[in-house]
């Protein structure tokens, strides 16, 4: 038997999702079979190449939904979890009861963790630090955004490590591991270990880029990294360096696509009043209503730049508004 299950890549919650879901699978449907792990990531144009869908079951975690039906397990807890409402309308006639989405859930970890234990029997008690963690990482529940940058906890640095590896198997080793291991020892892995120094150099460079590429004008941060290899940035760094702010706005820049990340500060004082993933929906993106982006091909740098400027703007005049 096996099962192809794709997950959110440079992700600690998709990785995670992926960990937790195979455990279940394993213990709660069926014992004999072979996991094959595919990360997913948003850019522009098609997100999934159906001839990949081709385990005797294929699940999708943590990432949007798909009607194939070679598809049979789907969770999500993105508020922009569909590509359109043939999508969700196809969804909610789904009969299968393999295929969950709740965007209240901080994590889609947490979110399967429940469904799993819930429908399916399983114990969740063995994964409750992962289960704990993913919903502090994805959930940005930290006490403040000292603690977010400093990046203490073994969580931080695996998340750090997840986000930054360019090795296209560095998160499918990684997978299994989570699924039965503390976080601490997971750390210890050589091809984990590895990785960190250089890492965390790198982190810190990019707090320095970004304390001179980042400007602040009414509670709106706006900064331009598509000149530095750094998509896989702390994006909590831009709260770190301005307290005061209520978004922030980014452009940086990969092999295959250039994105626009928009977020909200977890610790401003002023209530954020927009739905971000409702704005990143116009722009063809998602995402969760205090945090979302958008990915435009490689080659739209324009495209990005503009549709960067015009968020700026609406955020920026929504604070103003609010004063």
């Amino acid at each position: 038997m096996r099962v192809r299950v794709f997950y959110h890549d440079k992700c600690f919650d998709g990785a995670s999702s992926a960990a937790l879901f195979s455990r279940f699978y394993r213990e709660r449907v069926r014992d004999d079979v072979e996991f094959v792990y595919s990360g997913l990531l948003h850019r522009a144009g098609a997100l999934f190449d159906e001839k990949q869908f081709d385990g005797d079951e294929n699940a999708i975690v943590d990432f949007k939904y798909s009607s194939s039906p070679n598809i049979t397990w789907w969770f999500d807890h993105h508020e922009s979890a569909f590509l359109s409402p043939a999508d969700a309308a196809h969804f909610e006639q789904d009969q299968s009861n393999h295929k969950f989405y709740d965007p209240a859930f901080k994590s889609c970890t947490s979110f399967i963790a429940m469904i799993a234990e819930q429908h399916f029997g399983f114990d969740p008690r063995p994964v409750a630090e992962l289960v704990h963690w993913t919903d502090i990482v994805d959930g940005a529940m930290y006490d403040d955004a000292k603690s977010a940058v400093e990046m203490k906890a073994p969580a931080m640095k695996l998340t750090m490590a997840i986000e930054a590896s360019s090795d296209r198997n560095f998160v499918k080793q990684m997978i299994p591991l989570l699924a039965h291991h503390p976080l601490a020892r997971i750390l210890e892995e050589p091809f984990v270990a590895a990785v960190l120094p250089p890492l965390l150099e790198r982190h810190q460079r990019s707090v320095e880029i970004l304390r001179q590429r980042t400007e602040e004008k009414d509670g709106t941060i706006f900064f331009d990294i598509t000149d530095q290899d750094l998509e896989g940035y702390n994006k909590f760094i831009p709260y770190y360096l301005h307290p005061d702010s209520v978004y922030s706005v980014g452009l940086s820049k990969s092999s295959f696509r250039v994105k626009v990340s928009v977020g909200s500060n977890p610790w401003s004082r002023r209530e954020p009043a927009v739905n971000l993933a409702k704005v990143c929906e116009r722009y063809g993106g998602g995402g969760h209503a205090r945090v979302g982006a958008i990915s435009f091909d490689v080659t739209q740098n324009e495209a990005a730049r503009k549709a960067a400027s015009e968020i700026v703007e609406e955020l920026r005049a929504s604070v103003r508004g609010q004063v």
